[in-house]
């Protein structure tokens, strides 16, 4: 489910749009269909209750994916979009919902007067963040699919603008994810003959926007993609950065930890044979590859067991999670195991004390 914040200047437009061919009213409040003359005068009469709001139209369109086709009846839409409204804060005041039927992806549009029937404005502000939380909130609660995006926009038969904008959305989005920082994005793009260049404040050197150009158009990245606005690709770069740096340390960590194991676990064993069970089996060992090799486990008679599936990845678990997690593990073993060498060298100088001595 996907909702889309249209401007509308004119309920004499919206209203004449929304009501075209291939249409069905769903449902109607404080307005009087089918008739468009009489619902558009019942619109611009509300108006007059508070005449500071400039732009009174309200226009919505609330799209769902075609996979969602066989179950959004027009009960369930009606329902789907009057919890839009309610979550929306748009209540006590009129509004027109009209199913289309002009596409293959069940969609309505929802027209509402921000004038409510007592005169009080219905806040814009922050709306198109308010619509992504509650149409993300209910794609989850109603189980529906995600409503088509620009990855389902036919290329083929796009024309300009809109052809290149589509090119360097498609450019961006794939060399996005190998790219560390600001300078790798511009020559990955650079090799698909896309230029980069930055928005300064002012006369200063704080940037604060980003334009990409090709084929003779350019575009701020907010007008090819939200996600590809200056501040989320900062953002995003942020983060990588801090990912590397967060998973050099989980590396180092894990590998001291590996070292740290293999120290306890020979001091270990050397003190068990010493004491006369040279004979003890090794229980297990896990393979980890690389510079890792064989990690021997206890056996599974020792108060420090450790076993395999201890080790292996979690369904559900992230690489991050699993490296801490065992990076952990080792540690916590490790340290038993050391315990358990004192306590050995502990007997062996106790035996070797209580030890009678031979007569000559």
């Amino acid at each position: 489910m996907i909702g889309k914040i249209i401007a509308g200047s004119s309920f004499a437009g919206t209203v004449g749009y929304v009501t075209k061919e291939q249409s069905r009213i769903l449902s109607a409040e404080g307005v009087t269909p089918p008739d468009i003359r009489e619902m558009m005068q019942d619109f611009k009469d509300q108006t007059l209750l508070n005449p500071r709001v400039k732009n009174a139209v309200g226009h919505i369109s609330l799209s769902f994916s075609s996979k969602d086709t066989p179950r959004m009846t027009d009960t369930l839409m009606t329902q789907i979009a009057k919890e839009y409204m309610q979550r929306m804060g748009i209540t006590d005041t009129q509004y027109l919902l009209v199913r289309h039927l002009d596409q293959p992806h069940p969609h309505c549009h929802l027209v509402y007067n921000r004038v409510g029937n007592n005169g009080q404005t219905i806040s814009d502000k922050n709306i198109k963040i308010r619509n992504a939380k509650v149409c993300r909130a209910l794609t989850e609660k109603y189980g529906l699919h995600l409503a088509p995006g620009k990855e389902s926009v036919h290329r083929e038969r796009l024309r300009e603008p809109d052809k290149t904008k589509y090119e360097i959305y498609d450019a961006i989005k794939t060399n996005l994810p190998n790219c560390g920082n600001w300078n790798d994005l511009e020559l990955r793009l650079k090799e698909h003959g896309i230029a980069m260049r930055y928005k300064y404040c002012g006369s200063t050197n704080q940037k604060q926007g980003v334009l990409f150009s090709k084929n003779g158009f350019e575009f701020s990245g907010s007008k090819i993609d939200r996600q590809f606005s200056y501040s989320k690709l900062n953002r995003h770069f942020a983060q990588a950065q801090q990912q590397t740096q967060y998973r050099a340390t989980l590396a180092k960590r894990f590998h001291a930890a590996i070292g740290k194991y293999r120290s306890a676990y020979t001091d270990l064993f050397d003190h068990i044979g010493r004491s006369g069970n040279k004979g003890r089996i090794i229980a297990d060992s896990i393979n980890f590859g690389g510079s890792i090799g064989t990690l021997p486990l206890p056996p599974n008679d020792l108060s420090v067991g450790l076993s395999a599936a201890q080790l292996q990845r979690k369904p559900g678990e992230s690489s991050e999670e699993h490296i801490a997690r065992i990076t952990a593990l080792l540690n916590t073993v490790a340290e038993a195991m050391a315990i358990a060498a004192m306590e050995q060298r502990r007997k062996l100088r106790d035996r070797k004390a209580n030890k009678p001595k031979m007569k000559l």
